[in-house]
């Protein structure tokens, strides 16, 4: 991220290591939570799952990340953007480690629950951090900036997948999850809290039900429909695209082998880093509904051909568009939602809408995954196109307040 020279005295050191905390926060995040995706076929023959069986585990794991999103921005507004980050760190550490210990789908299932509070918990807090540290004028970039660790985490993941799994198995897989607990210390060691939260952190805060007042009803609804729409899309996607890689051609996927998938993977999150960090230039630029709405058509239109194409050549040319349009949008997020709320409200604001959005969507992984039994993986692909396409038009319901936060 290039930052011109006047830009460069503005920015202090405090607000680089919150931005690198909240990234690296996100990026082993992705890490513990995409183990799963990437060991999913391991899984499903150790347990004998379905892919609706298999799917439905996954959209446990994103239903307990909103709870632990909702929770982990209330909290935050009360005890600290920079503490609930290392909390969560600490807490997604623990329980991917603790899957390795499962025995049974239940027992699985109950340890991705645990992982999805930790993700919920991870981007409220971190996300918010970073929003109040960086200024007006380069928020957006650095919202950016912090979004492309979940590309980062998701190349981790597939490179740790393909060194452990085939040698040491799933269970060592799922204890690599636990190097994050690491970063939990440094977080709270060396990452001050934002200004914007030690001004009103004696204050008397409102309830967070506040958001669902008069003032805040309609952008709380509006959000949550926009986010709900586009993770539906991402969440359809991407639990199943390293699944969909590795699935024979009988069955309606591409036929990999899991070193193949794991390489295919690298170009789709290349693009997807692009994406993330490029989002905040694009807009600024042309504007923030226009950018959205322009990768939300791109990305509808790039499902169905990389969904259907069993060429592997074809594929490793549309991963990285797949990526850069299917993920980039997401650091509208962080920044567009942070501008919605007064200081007060702001993690629960935040936190409400992103985590209500990923809850309402986590039948995603489990419809896909009801209509790969019965059409092919690669067919069931096609669904979330409609997704991206809602988000296109739910955009022009958020309010537009051109890159300035709500006063505290």
């Amino acid at each position: 991220m290039e930052l011109d020279r006047s830009a460069q005295d503005r920015i202090t050191r405090e607000q680089w290591k919150a931005l690198f905390a909240a990234q690296a926060g996100y990026m082993l995040d992705a890490m513990d939570v995409l183990l799963y995706v990437f060991a999913l076929n391991t899984l499903k023959a150790e347990f004998h799952m379905t892919n609706a069986v298999a799917g439905a585990i996954g959209s446990v794991t994103l239903i307990f990340s909103a709870a632990g999103g909702i929770i982990a921005g209330i909290l935050a507004d009360r005890y600290g953007r920079t503490r609930l980050l290392a909390v969560t760190i600490f807490w997604y550490s623990l329980a991917s480690a603790g899957a390795a210990t499962a025995a049974s789908v239940a027992q699985l299932m109950f340890w991705r629950a645990l992982v999805g509070v930790g993700l919920g918990g991870e981007w409220s807090a971190g996300a918010v951090l970073v929003a109040e540290t960086w200024p007006d004028r380069y928020r957006a970039r650095a919202i950016g900036f912090m979004q492309a660790g979940w590309a980062l985490g998701y190349l981790l993941a597939a490179g740790v997948t393909a060194v452990v799994l085939p040698r040491f198995g799933w269970r060592a897989l799922f204890l690599t999850g636990l190097a994050p607990a690491v970063l939990a210390l440094a977080v709270r060691r060396h990452v001050a809290e934002p200004a914007a939260w030690q001004k009103l952190r004696y204050e008397l805060k409102p309830s967070w039900t506040a958001i669902f007042g008069k003032e805040f009803l309609r952008t709380t609804m509006a959000a949550t429909a926009l986010t709900t729409s586009v993770l539906f899309g991402y969440w359809g996607l991407f639990t199943w695209l390293p699944s969909f890689l590795q699935t024979p051609l009988s069955a309606g996927g591409a036929g990999l082998s899991l070193l193949a998938t794991s390489a295919s993977i690298v170009p789709v999150q290349l693009g997807a880093f692009l994406g993330y960090v490029t989002f905040g230039f694009v807009s600024e630029r042309f504007g923030r509904r226009p950018a959205f709405v322009t990768y939300m058509l791109m990305a509808a239109a790039l499902v169905p051909m990389y969904g259907l194409s069993r060429d592997a050549r074809t594929l490793l040319l549309l991963g990285p568009l797949v990526g850069f349009f299917g993920s980039g949008y997401f650091s509208l997020f962080g920044e567009m939602l942070a501008q919605l709320y007064p200081a007060k409200l702001r993690g629960a604001g935040q936190g409400f809408t992103y985590n209500s959005g990923r809850a309402l969507s986590a039948v995603a992984p489990l419809l896909v995954g009801m209509l790969a039994d019965r059409n092919g993986i690669g067919l069931a692909l096609l669904v979330n196109s409609c997704f991206f396409l809602t988000a296109a038009v739910l955009i022009f319901l958020m309010p537009e307040r051109g890159g300035v936060a709500r006063p505290a």
